[in-house]
């Protein structure tokens, strides 16, 4: 059934592909306006619709940039605002999406804005006092207007875009072809256990795509201890109720099973969903049953920095609330990928400074 959909979506993939092939063709050759900036702007992005590990990537960078000014600009999916907001103390998910509001909380050090039309935000960006010496786009591997200094494509090990199609009959947001503006691809959410002869074999499927030595390299995640945010009289049990907002909890739900967790129940929402108080009355009612009396609840950071919002904290403090952290790590490689970066990062700033 699965298939025929697709061969039936597949004339309309067929149209939309080509529309973006037109659009992509216009912006390589500055039919329409591209705008290239003296600073380093490092673009984290994919060929996807829906999670690839963009975020968990964009706060690896962020640690490995910290001793720089270092701003992050996304366009805030489904935030309350408009236009060009730089995040502050009135800031919430609601307000700036809940990726930005991650970084912000998480990250004291960096300047976070959102804006729809990033070289407008970039603009910004530079009238800051001090003004930051990088900027990191989030989710930008479409926003063509902006040409970034270094563009870091992600693609999922469990989806990878090599095997996908262009929307509808596929979760492609343009063609594979689009791949060759990466300067580097990241294989996200790679089993530790992946082999060399594995890794050879994607290699040579995404370097059909990208331009010759694009450098590619394999990434899993790596997860922390759980941190409680709810009641301060929540303890960690083994039994647990998982609940998220985000595009695939596959990987949370089986490192769990793996620690030994009894998921008792998965309130699975759709990517970026903000949460109400009845959403939260509904879990409390399930805490009640008799089946679920020993359970504590575990969540994401991104789903944490959402139930944490004004509205919903009277009853989110009395929950037993926990979120796991999580971070990416290198299979291999890991210095060759800092080492790209952060003499990229020199040179641009270095050259900057030049009259």
């Amino acid at each position: 059934m699965v298939k025929k959909l697709k061969l039936l979506l597949l004339p309309f993939s067929i149209l939309y592909g080509g529309v973006m092939r037109v659009r992509n063709y216009l912006y390589d050759a500055e039919v329409l306006p591209v705008e290239r900036f003296a600073m380093p702007v490092l673009a984290v992005g994919n060929l996807t619709v829906g999670g690839t590990g963009k975020t968990p990537h964009v706060e690896y960078l962020l640690r490995l940039l910290a001793l720089y000014r270092v701003a992050t600009l996304s366009r805030g999916y489904k935030r309350s605002t408009k236009g060009f907001v730089l995040a502050g103390a009135e800031a919430t998910a609601t307000s700036i999406g809940d990726e930005p509001f991650q970084y912000y909380q998480d990250f004291k050090g960096t300047r976070v804005a959102v804006s729809e039309n990033r070289v407008a935000g970039i603009h910004h960006l530079q009238q800051l006092k001090p003004a930051p010496d990088i900027i990191v786009l989030d989710d930008a591997m479409q926003h063509r207007p902006v040409q970034p200094s270094l563009n870091l494509l992600i693609t999922d090990f469990l989806r990878p875009f090599y095997k996908d199609f262009v929307l509808p009959a596929g979760l492609l947001r343009e063609p594979r072809a689009g791949a060759r503006r990466a300067d580097a691809v990241l294989v996200s959410k790679c089993p530790a256990s992946l082999t060399g002869q594995e890794r050879q074999k994607i290699r040579s499927r995404i370097r059909k795509y990208t331009k010759p030595h694009t450098p590619i390299f394999f990434t899993g995640y790596r997860y922390g201890k759980a941190v409680r945010f709810g009641s301060k009289a929540a303890t960690l049990g083994k039994e647990v109720i998982l609940l998220t907002g985000i595009a695939n909890a596959a990987p949370l739900v089986e490192y769990l099973q793996e620690q030994g967790y009894s998921v008792l129940q998965h309130l699975a929402y759709p990517d970026h969903y903000h949460y109400t108080i009845k959403d939260l009355q509904e879990v409390q009612e399930l805490l009640q049953a008799k089946q679920n009396s020993q359970a504590c609840i575990i969540t994401t950071r991104k789903d944490a920095v959402k139930l944490e919002a004004p509205e919903i904290t009277p009853v989110t403090q009395l929950l037993p609330l926990f979120y796991i952290p999580i971070e990416v790590f290198f299979l291999e490689d890991q210095a060759t990928f800092d080492s790209l970066v952060l003499e990229h990062v020199a040179e641009r700033i270095d050259a900057a400074k030049q009259p």
